[in-house]
């Protein structure tokens, strides 16, 4: 994955809080049971911490701006996000809200942009309180995406996937793809509290999946506004394969396999690794959302 190397990141889009202390932090997620507990249901991608039942209340205080902004300071170019994680991180986020405002707007709709949020070790949300143990989340009381950098050596080394630079994409991308469900009142569909195979939680992470393959299908040709160019300016075969194979990881049958030696679909809450796949590339290889609908 390559980006134009004169594109202007947009770093408004990324609140960098790395390195920054929580106020008043009373997070009940953390180690030993519970923070094994967070990190098998957290690593699923799901939405924010309060669904896990280990998060301290909707009443925590956010994190504040950190003097170490890093990304307001390095990240300017395309060419800063062909060189650093971070920075490529932003150009990420950049496309994706790109794509899903052009998007909406071909549909007559308003779309409504939402930060990233980097964060280390703990973090304050209109969720609740959550720690690196939950992985990257989205949390519909703030609208907004939650990631701590340091899951994507976890991706490799704890949940065996190839890594790569796209690997990363379809998480953020599977985040951002809440943020369309929160927008078309879809995501509140998950919350019955229902867990298998067939449940409405499963359909909900599905269809993330599938709106995540959906913009990797424009990744190329979303034109950016800094420079009426795509952002994004070469997508590979080898590059979908690690996006794919980043989604069967965090299969639910292969975690629970990987962690508990057993499968059990009745408690399933993501999706089994091929349904992820499967999902994925329908989005990607129809590059339209209507046919991301997971609860026909």
């Amino acid at each position: 994955m390559q980006f134009d190397d004169d594109a202007q990141l947009d770093t408004s889009e990324v609140q960098d809080v790395r390195g920054s202390r929580i106020p008043g932090g009373r997070a009940t997620v953390g180690g030993g049971l519970a923070g094994l507990i967070a990190l098998l249901l957290g690593l699923f991608f799901g939405v924010g911490p309060d669904n896990l039942g280990l998060s301290s209340g909707s009443d925590q205080p956010a994190a504040t701006a950190s003097s170490l902004a890093q990304v307001q300071q390095t990240c300017r170019t395309g060419q800063d996000a062909n060189a650093k994680d971070d920075c490529r991180m932003v150009a990420v986020v950049n496309s994706v809200q790109d794509f899903w405002d052009q998007e909406f707007a071909r549909r007559s709709a308003r779309y409504t942009r939402s930060p990233t949020v980097f964060f280390s070790q703990q973090i304050g949300t209109a969720c609740g309180t959550a720690t690196s143990a939950v992985g990257p989340f989205y949390c519909p009381g703030d609208r907004k995406v939650y990631l701590d950098l340091g899951f994507f050596d976890e991706l490799r080394s704890k949940f065996g996937a190839s890594g790569g630079a796209f690997a990363q994409a379809y998480v953020v991308a599977h985040e951002y793809g809440h943020h369309v469900q929160d927008l078309m009142g879809t995501l509140s569909r998950s919350q019955d509290g229902r867990t298998g195979a067939n449940s409405n939680a499963v359909k909900v992470e599905l269809q993330a999946d599938c709106y995540a393959g959906v913009w990797a299908h424009h990744a190329t040709t979303t034109k950016d506004e800094s420079t009426g160019r795509p952002l994004i300016t070469s997508l590979t075969n080898a590059d979908i394969r690690d996006g794919l194979d980043a989604a069967a990881a965090v299969g639910d049958d292969r975690i629970q396999e990987r962690f508990q030696g057993r499968v059990t679909p009745e408690t399933w809450t993501h999706g089994s690794a091929q349904q992820r796949q499967q999902w994925f590339d329908q989005g990607y290889r129809s590059g339209d959302m209507a046919q991301c609908n997971t609860f026909r």
